[in-house]
């Protein structure tokens, strides 16, 4: 593992040599940070990412040597994102979770807080607003965020050009996405970067160039949506594997 802090103390980026270095090494942050979490608080509140690169995390956790060492019930879970179809849909991101998951450890019900993505895309990002804002006083303040990166820039459904870009004030959004041809609820940036830690976890050569930019290029959040994301005071962590890190050279700092 080599790891690269960037300028800020509170971000760094971590070089894994593969996707599953990575997820290995995920797998540990995540459970970290709940048992912090649990000690300081008595629950841990851990907002999931949708994608491939995080059902494998999903996956490890399930396995029983390291679902034992959760507290499964006092982790709160909730989504960063969701795509605008019923839970049982091959892409909704609540199934994948739960056949990944949920489906595998003991938590309790009570604490699945997904997004109704078969609801009409307003009235579900609005209740998701009114859900979290009862969960947390005040402010949105996640555990954690697990957030994944597109080839294109984009992190949970904030997608290039965008209006929900501009967001300042709501936790939660619903918006037509014409790159996907489908409606998405996602959190927002305040909801997100209000977070005590967001890791993003991002594989593959085919996001090298994206992730040299977001990192290392010029600051243009409507056309590199993850650059909108730098959580203040919590702390942001980059996993990439090599192959994603293939153009960043001997620094990832941005």
């Amino acid at each position: 593992m080599n790891v690269i802090p960037d300028d800020s103390p509170s971000s760094s980026l971590e070089r894994l040599g593969d996707a599953r270095a990575l997820t290995d090494r995920a797998a540990e942050l995540v459970i970290a940070a709940a048992t912090t979490a649990i000690a300081a608080a008595g629950r841990f509140t851990l907002a999931l990412s949708g994608g491939s690169t995080p059902r494998a995390l999903y996956a490890r956790l399930a396995e029983p040597a390291q679902a034992t060492r959760m507290d499964w019930g006092r982790v709160h879970l909730f989504w960063g994102d969701e795509r605008c179809v019923p839970p049982t849909d091959g892409s909704s991101n609540y199934r994948m979770a739960n056949e990944a998951l949920l489906s595998k450890v003991p938590i309790p019900p009570a604490n699945v807080h997904r997004i109704h993505g078969e609801d009409e895309p307003r009235a579900a990002a609005n209740a998701y607003e009114t859900l979290l804002r009862s969960c947390f006083a005040g402010a949105a303040t996640f555990d954690l965020v697990l957030l994944g990166m597109g080839s294109n820039g984009h992190t949970a459904s904030l997608f290039p050009g965008l209006t929900a870009l501009d967001e300042t004030e709501r936790w939660v959004a619903a918006e037509l996405v014409p790159e996907v041809g489908m409606w998405r609820v996602t959190l927002t940036a305040p909801a997100i970067n209000a977070a005590a830690r967001v890791l993003f976890l991002v594989a593959g050569r085919d996001k090298a160039a994206t992730l040299r930019d977001v990192l290392s290029g010029p600051r243009d959040p409507r056309r590199l949506p993850a650059q909108l994301i730098s959580p203040s005071p919590g702390r942001l962590t980059w996993l990439v594997d090599e192959a994603a890190a293939a153009e960043l050279g001997g620094a990832g700092s941005r």
